[in-house]
Order: C-alpha cells, then structure tokens, then sequence
C-alpha cells in the first residue's frame, strides 16, 4: 500500500532524575556530597532507509515514545543515557512541526538522518552544585522534559521528470515502454491510483527517473478527482514532461488539456511553473491527431513538442535523448530554502518574555516554558531545594510581575499542580 503522508506525536525521553546523596565513611567526617547525574533521555532520529519507498510503516504509530534515562544513584554514580528511537524513512522524507508549520528535515539521500524530538538532559545530583559558599548542597534536579511534537511526515518522490497530464493520456503506458514499472493499464478514468517510478537509459547511456503522477483534471489543486494527493511528488522534479491527447479521443481539446494542467500546477505551488517543460504530444497513430497537433504548435510555439505513439512506439527515443541533455544542463537544488527550516538550538531558552501572569478566580496562574521546566525539574524534598526553586523565580522576575500585577501578601499563586503562599519580600 502506497502512503505518502501521515501525522504522528514524538514524545522523545526524559533525563533521569539527579541524586541527593553525601559520602559516609569510617573515619571521613563531613565527606560531603555524593550524589550523581541522571542520564540523558532518548533522542526520536529519522534514518533514510533506500529500502523502503512508502510510510506505510508510521500509519498505525499514532505515539512514539523515547525511553527516559536512567536516575543518577549515590557514591558518585551517574546514570546510563537511554538508547536512542531510530525511525527508519524512504528517500525524499519530509517532517514538518504541525504547530509551528516549520520544516524539521529534509531527507533526500542515504545516510541522512534528523533529530527531530531532542531527549532531555539529565537532572544533576547534588554533586554538580557544591561551590565554595555552599560545600554540602541538600538539592538535586529532576530530569528535563523530553521534547513533545506533533510532526507531519510527507513523502515526496525523488523523480528527475514528472509526467503531468489528464487521465487516459497515456502517462502508465509510456512508463511502461520506457521502463520496468509495471503499472495498472487500463480504458478507464483513474487506473493509476499510486505513483509509479521507473528508471529509464537514455540512448546517451545515462539514465535518469521519471514519475507518473496520476489525477490531475480541473480542480485538482483544490482536492477534485484524486485532488492534491499527488501534486507534491511533483515538487522535487527538475523537468516536466505535459502528455498530451492529441488524437482527442476523450472529447477533450489537446490546447485546452495543456492549458488546464498549468494552471492547477500554478495553483499548487507558483514555482512549479518556472521548471523546464516539454511537450509530449501522444496517440499520434490515431485519427485526426496530425491535424490537432498543427493546431496546437500554433497556439504553444515557445514549448519543445515531441509526437509519439506509445504503442506503436515511435518518437520515444527523441524524447528520452532530449529529456536525457535537459537534465544535464540542470543542477540539482534543495526543496527548500534555509530561511524555512527550524533552528533547532538543544536547552535554548526563547528570547521572549518567559512567563505569562493570569488571574483565575483570584489564583495567580503563571505559565511559560521556561518556568515550567524549572518546577519539572526541582525536587521539592528539602527547604534549601525549595528556596532555591523561589530565588530563581525571583530572578526570572516572577515576582516583580506579580507585584505590578497587584498580588497581595496571602494570595494564592499556582504553576502547573502545585499552589503556594505569596509574600512580599
């Protein structure tokens, strides 16, 4: 089964959680703190697999989850990171964050892989915070958050020629002549309900891949016939090649086939129209064909026109030679530029402002990643932890806000579940 797109949620690990432990041996007094760090949570990669040429496999994975790092332990022992969630992809993978709508990855070739959900770091253990003033620390950290996203996965055919066209044109059969694909022929609109790729040798000796792209009748950009399902395989194509009708034999004016495909290409995506084209004018074994196609060379003269009959097979090594010199003067491009990918800085905190303040019912809310994250990772076990948990707030400006805001000594203040007491310093 051929699936080109599907939605899934990355919940990459969590860091183990730091530990609050201090050295106690014979004959050592005050040994000091002994805690260690926690080990750092699973990373969620996408892997380019070359074996693979549908995301079949992510369909039913609505959740996929990392795995969280092992707990720092006492005697100085840091905890293990978690092992890695490694999602293996076809070739030409594209992720892009449901939320933000930023592209993630771009993964066209082997060996390409992507973070795309980054594991939290490990919480540290008591260890990690003695400092000249404060020798013995009785805190230690949680493990960070791992990162939670909702990713659109879409596959986007690596394809050197696109073959664009209305149905029964004769795009299958010609991928057929041209190539080993093997797809679906038959006298009826919509046979071809997959894309079908198939590597063809020019009479150059070079060899190159052609798509054919099925469902493109008017309206299919805004969703008619098989819509915009397929449209997108057409995005990464350097050259597209319109297969035209010219016998007419559907009741349908060559001209206006050619004209109709351009502008649901336009509606699409505005840069598909400043790829190369070429025309390739099929059935020409049948009747009235000749005579169409003189009519259609008056009306497109800026547009390289190659007659073929597919079946017969005559005219396809004109093509496949031009097609083969085209691409030889195309240098091949990223899809997308550098502006539209995510910049993805690991433990980056956002340069706006890092909280919001709501009043619910006279319980001060506050929100914000940043603040969040600081709870998630405080073990409320000891006073000092806690004291430290409220001097940071005060640091971030938590309550210089709350001041402004009109918070009075004994109002309620709630970050995620928990509530405490606010006071005037």
């Amino acid at each position: 089964m051929f699936i080109d797109e599907v939605i899934i949620e990355l919940h990459a690990g969590d860091g183990g959680n730091g530990c609050m432990a201090f050295k106690r041996e014979k004959y050592v007094p005050m040994g000091g703190p002994y805690g260690g760090n926690g080990g750092k949570g699973s990373d969620i990669i996408f892997e380019v697999d070359e074996g693979l040429n549908t995301l079949i496999d992510l369909r039913y994975q609505k959740i996929v989850k990392g795995t969280k790092g092992k707990n720092g332990e006492g005697s100085a022992k840091h905890g293990a990171g978690a092992k890695d969630i490694i999602i293996r992809v076809p070739a030409g993978t594209v992720v892009t964050d449901v939320d933000t709508g930023l592209i993630i990855a771009d993964l066209t070739k082997k060996g390409d892989k992507a973070i795309i959900a980054y594991g939290g770091r490990g919480g540290r253990g008591n260890m990690a915070f003695a400092t000249r003033s404060n020798p013995a620390p009785a805190y230690a950290e949680n493990g960070e958050p791992g990162e939670i996203k909702r990713v659109k996965v879409e596959l986007k055919l690596l394809a050197d020629v696109g073959l664009v066209g209305m149905p029964s044109v004769g795009k299958s059969t010609l991928i057929s002549k041209i190539s080993a694909s093997k797809p679906k022929i038959a006298a009826y609109h919509f046979t071809t309900l997959t894309p079908n790729l198939g590597v063809v040798k020019a009479g150059t000796g070079k060899s190159f891949v052609v798509a054919d792209l099925p469902g493109l009748i008017k309206g299919a950009s805004l969703g008619e016939g098989l819509g915009d399902k397929f449209l997108k395989h057409i995005e990464r194509t350097r050259v597209i090649a319109h297969v035209i009708d010219m016998s007419a034999s559907e009741g349908r004016d060559p001209y206006e086939d050619y004209v109709t495909i351009n502008e649901e290409l336009e509606k699409f995506n505005k840069s598909l129209l400043d790829k190369p084209q070429i025309i390739i004018a099929s059935k020409m074994d049948m009747p009235s064909a000749n005579e169409n196609l003189e009519k259609f060379k008056e009306k497109v003269s800026d547009k390289k026109i190659f007659p073929i009959s597919a079946i017969m097979g005559t005219g396809i090594k004109e093509v496949l030679i031009e097609l083969s010199n085209m691409l030889d003067k195309i240098e091949k491009k990223p899809l997308y530029e550098e502006k539209q990918f995510e910049s993805h800085v690991l433990y980056k905190f956002k340069k706006e402002e890092p909280f919001t303040i709501t009043n619910d019912n006279g319980v001060w809310v506050i929100k914000g990643e940043q603040v969040e994250k600081l709870y998630r990772m405080t073990k409320f076990s000891t006073d000092e932890a806690a004291i430290r948990f409220s001097n940071k707030l005060k640091r971030m400006g938590v309550d210089d806000k709350l001041r402004e805001l009109g918070a009075k000594d004994g109002d309620t203040v709630r970050i995620l579940d928990i509530e405490f007491e606010y006071k005037e310093a």
